[in-house]
């Protein structure tokens, strides 16, 4: 069973500012969870953080919320979800990355991005108005974090 720990509010404050730093985002709306010692997840749902509490006291809940997020152990560096991109779309204001209709397949097949560019850590990986998750940028490429199971399958043509 994972450890299942509700984030206090100077908790959530050092994530919102380590968003804030990384990507421009300034607010959070919720309940943050941590699973174990790098998973985040957001829970919004109608019970307060007592209730919720009260439930993971009582109960074998594997998980709650949604998967929000993964800090990185080694650099304390935040990898949003694809789902974490999308809610916070409209704040998210820096290390944007957008593709092009080419990389747009590539990427959403699984593929890094070979390509350098001025980023470095992680990125939010943009095409024209849809955010599509969170890659991390090195010298020459952008790699690629979405899950084997929510690839597209490259069909032959």
């Amino acid at each position: 069973m994972h450890q299942i720990k509700i984030l206090n509010q100077q908790e959530k404050n050092n994530i919102i500012g380590k968003l804030n730093e990384q990507f421009g985002v300034e607010q959070l709306q919720g309940i943050l969870l941590m699973f174990g010692k790098e998973k985040l997840y957001l829970f919004s749902g109608s019970l307060s953080e007592k209730e919720l509490e009260k439930l993971i006291e009582i109960t074998n809940i594997e998980k709650t919320g949604f998967y929000f997020a993964k800090i990185d152990e080694r650099t304390g560096d935040i990898r949003l979800s694809i789902e974490a991109t999308q809610l916070l779309q409209n704040q998210i204001k820096k290390n944007i990355f957008e593709l092009d209709d080419r990389q747009v397949n590539d990427w959403m097949s699984g593929s890094e991005i070979l390509i350098k560019t001025n980023l470095k850590g992680f990125v939010i990986i943009k095409h024209k108005k849809d955010f599509l998750g969170s890659g991390k940028a090195s010298e020459n490429k952008i790699g690629n974090f979405i899950p084997k199971e929510r690839r597209l399958k490259k069909r032959d043509v």
